[in-house]
Order: structure tokens, then C-alpha cells, then sequence
């Protein structure tokens, strides 16, 4: 299928030609004939129980991975303005909001928070306060107890073979060699000074715990230990060649989590421990993982044991399953209409602007296909909290998908993350019975994707006004054409 025949979603302008659309694509999916208020017994309403916590919503706010903290790794203006969209959303489960690399030489961008230990005592409290200022706000605004329990918490990252802390230059750390994955960021396959050495991963441990007590002083409630995107600890996961403590049996493989796991409930007593986990991946040549233009359980039975073990031996409290990621496999991670476009810098110093390549399926493939997958975990391990993800593609259908999706039980929080940088009102719109405001759905434009990986700060520059008057929107609408 071309993607000349691609539907665009604002194209379809019922509820009847959308699930027309997914019927020739051959997908059957659940959507809601109407958005029931919460006012009106909404799904998307009902308490959810996580940990010692009932929440009062079904909704989370995605983390992103933002390219506009300073330069020192705390946040700027730009980002805490960020947090308060989440916090203004009116969403139960701020899920990390943003990726902080616990350390400098892990985080994915120059300008990626970052953990700092001179302002350890103030950047945390600054994150924490702002989202959770914004979100009483929000409740008072609408007549609701301002102490509403609602759930805020911090993503731990280390970036992997995907570093790059400084602007000159890539600093990719690896678990192991992958024959694919080296080339993508030039690493010579038989250097062995890229891969992370057992003792590396036990500093960088001691960082993950260090930024967990952090933000539990801040007053965080969980933090999410992530494995997901081809980031360093999704890369363990499948450190079946590696040698060593970290690495070959299952048991190595998960053995850094259970590490961080361990050390966050002794040094953060009542603390939650959640992850974000690429239930599967789509790297070319590997088996059993998605196909395009198909959808099929993607997961084998090492995936479920993982999850297994993760929730009943480990004792995670909450899981946010993604898929793939979006440096190799974009398409099944963050399904868009629009793919992002990236200059790459050649050795004369000229920017080379390499083609767009379209996506290989209509994205829609991609946000059934997790799910589908999401909702075979969740069979699987009913009493374990898991929020989706892949649902803003649906734009107009979102809350109705999202709604079909939580009342058949196919997962128990939906998550959004683009389209809350221009319409984070579309959760407090839906469970209040509101119409939807067509002018700020998030159309995937991929804006958001484009400007930072060519050195622009991220936002929705198509549709946030704040962002539409940079000076980087001209260079953006530059950069497209050519």
C-alpha cells in the first residue's frame, strides 16, 4: 500500500468512515460510538488502584524526551512551561514527564535534562512543584478537591549506544556489539572500548539509586527504571552474548534492575518502581518481532517471562508498555503521518538532507499492533498496572479508542505525549463531556521530532502559538523544503 492512499485521520469525519478505513486495512479495533462524560460512569473515570494509591482517572501523561533543558542539565523556562501542560492536564499518572539522564555522558542531546549534582537540591523540587502546582489549578478550575491523589513521576535514563552529551560529537556506550545497530551509529564492530564494562554498570546503578533518592526528596512517588527504545537498559535485555554478571542468562539480563529495584526500596521507603519496556522490537534480520503491514502477537515467550519476572519476583508496581524504538524502527514506536527529517553533518562541514523515508505501512498498522500486544500482557498479568501507549495518531478518535480500550480491558491507563504540547486540555474536554477543539488536535507532523535533531529546541511549532513565533520556526520551514 502507498502512502498515496493513506487516509489522513482529519479526513475521516465520522466515526463511521474511520472504522470503514479500518476495515479495508483489515484492522479491528474497538471504538466507542460516544465519549461518555464523567458525569456519566466514563471508563476513563474509574479509580485505578496502583500501589497504595487509587486514582480517580484513567489518563497518563507519556515522558518525553525534551531538547531544551540548559546546557547544565536543569531545567529551563521552556521546560518547566512543559510541566505545566502535564500538570494542567488533569491526567491521574504524570509518567516521568521528561527523560533525565542520571548521568552527563548518558544523556541522548545536549540539551536533554540531566541529573546535577550541584543543583540536586532545587532542580527536583522545581520539576515536582511546578507539575503538581499546575495540576491543583486545574482541579480547582473545575470544582474538584485540590488534594485529588494523582501520581507524579520521574523517567531514569541512561541513552546507550544513542549518547550524544555533547554537540561534536556521538559518545555511544553499547551492551553489546550488533552488527546493524553499530553501523547506524559508526562504531567499529570489533572495538570493544564502546561497550560498557561490568563495573561501568554498577556506577551507573549507584547514579540510578542517587537520582531516585533525589527525586524521592523532592516528593516524586515512582520513578520509572526504563528499558524500552534501544536505550543502555533495553540493550541488556537482550545482552544474550555478553559475558559476565550482566549478561547471557535471563536471570544477568534483568539482573540490573533487580539491583536498582532492591537499593531504591531500602533507600526510598515507600517509593514505586515502574518501567517503561519495549514489549518488542522491529529490527530487520531478528525474528519474532513485527512485521509491516501486518498485526500479530509479536511476543514469545521469553517477552512473558520477562514481565513475569519483573512483576512477580522483582515486584515492580506499574508498567508502561511501548514497542520498538524510534531511532531504528520509528514507524512501529511512534506511529506519524509526516516522518521527521535530519541533516547529517558530512566531513566538508555541509549538512547533507537525506530523503524522507515514507512510512513502510499506514501508521495506523502501528498503534493497533501495541495494542494488540499490550492487550495479550495484560491478559496475562491482570493485577499488574499497565499504561498504553501509540493512541495520539488516532487524533479526532483518540478518547473514543481510549475509552473501548480501558472498558474492554485491553489496558488500564492510555497514555498521550505529543499531543499534549498543544492539547493537553483533550483529557479534562473528554471527561468533562466538552467537544473536542479540531484546531489543536495533534496532526503528526513530526515538528516536534524534526527541529531538536537539527539543533532547535522541541515543541509544536505548527500549532503552539509560543513556538509558531521562534526564529527557529522559519529555520524549521527552511530545513522542510529543501
Amino acid at each position: 500500500m502507498e502512502k498515496s492512499a493513506y487516509r489522513r485521520i482529519g479526513s475521516l469525519r465520522t466515526r463511521e468512515e474511520f472504522l470503514q478505513y479500518l476495515e479495508t486495512l483489515g484492522l479491528d479495533l474497538p471504538v466507542d460510538e460516544w465519549i461518555l462524560a464523567e458525569s456519566e460512569g466514563s471508563p476513563m473515570a474509574q479509580p485505578l488502584k496502583v500501589g497504595p494509591y487509587t486514582l480517580p482517572n484513567r489518563w497518563s501523561i507519556q515522558a518525553m524526551e525534551g531538547w531544551d533543558a540548559n546546557d547544565d542539565g536543569t531545567p529551563s523556562e521552556l521546560l518547566l512551561n512543559r510541566w505545566k501542560k502535564f500538570g494542567d492536564s488533569g491526567a491521574s499518572i504524570i509518567w516521568g514527564g521528561e527523560a533525565c539522564a542520571v548521568q552527563e555522558d548518558g544523556r541522548s542531546n545536549p540539551r536533554q535534562l540531566c541529573h546535577n549534582d550541584a543543583h540536586a537540591d532545587v532542580m527536583y523540587h522545581q520539576l515536582f512543584d511546578t507539575v503538581t502546582t499546575a495540576h491543583r489549578k486545574r482541579l480547582v478550575k473545575e470544582g474538584k478537591n485540590p488534594d485529588e491523589t494523582f501520581l507524579v513521576g520521574l523517567q531514569l535514563t541512561h541513552s546507550g549506544r544513542f549518547s550524544k552529551p555533547w554537540a561534536d560529537r556521538n559518545t555511544p556506550r553499547i551492551a553489546y556489539h550488533h552488527p546493524m545497530l553499530d553501523a547506524r551509529v559508526k562504531i567499529d564492530p570489533v572495538d570493544d572500548s564502546y561497550v560498557v564494562t561490568d563495573a561501568d554498570l554498577q556506577k551507573i546503578r549507584d547514579n540510578y539509586v542517587k537520582v531516585a533518592r533525589c527525586a524521592w526528596k523532592a516528593g516524586f512517588h515512582f520513578v520509572d527504571v526504563k528499558h524500552c527504545h534501544g536505550y543502555l537498559l533495553h540493550e541488556l535485555l537482550h545482552a544474550v552474548n555478553r559475558p559476565g554478571p550482566y549478561g547471557g542468562s535471563l536471570e544477568n539480563r534483568l539482573r540490573f534492575l533487580w539491583e536498582v529495584t532492591d537499593a531504591i526500596r531500602t533507600e526510598c521507603p515507600g517509593l514505586l518502581v515502574g518501567v517503561r519496556l519495549s514489549i518488542f522490537d522491529a529490527v530487520p534480520g531478528e525474528p519474532t518481532r513485527a512485521q509491516f503491514g501486518t498485526i500479530q502477537n509479536c511476543l514469545n515467550d521469553e517477552d512473558y517471562e520477562i514481565v513475569r519476572i519483573m512483576a512477580e519476583e522483582i515486584g515492580i508496581d506499574l508498567l508502561n508498555v511501548t514497542a520498538a524504538s524510534p531511532y531504528y524502527s520509528v514507524y512501529a514506536q511512534r506511529p506519524s503521518f509526516t516522518p521527521a527529517v535530519e541533516a547529517v553533518l558530512q566531513p566538508d562541514g555541509t549538512m547533507k538532507i537525506p530523503p524522507r523515508i515514507d512510512p513502510p505501512e499506514d501508521p495506523l498498522f502501528g498503534c493497533v499492533r501495541q495494542m494488540v500486544n499490550a492487550r495479550e500482557l495484560k491478559k496475562r498479568f491482570p493485577n499488574l498496572p499497565m499504561i498504553g501507549s501509540a493512541y495520539t495518531y488516532f487524533q479526532e478518535y483518540l478518547p473514543q479508542v481510549a475509552q473501548a480500550a480501558v472498558r474492554n480491558g485491553w489496558i488500564d491507563s492510555v497514555g498521550i505525549g505529543r499531543m499534549v504540547l498543544t492539547y493537553g486540555d483533550i483529557i479534562s474536554d473528554s471527561l468533562a463531556g466538552r467537544p473536542l477543539d479540531r484546531c489543536r488536535i495533534c496532526r503528526t507532523f513530526s515538528d516536534c521530532t524534526t527541529a531538536p535533531r537539527n539543533g532547535m529546541v522541541s515543541g509544536c511549532y505548527p500549532l503552539d502559538k509560543d513556538y509558531k513565533e521562534k526564529t527557529e520556526a522559519l529555520c524549521l520551514k527552511q530545513l522542510k523544503k529543501r
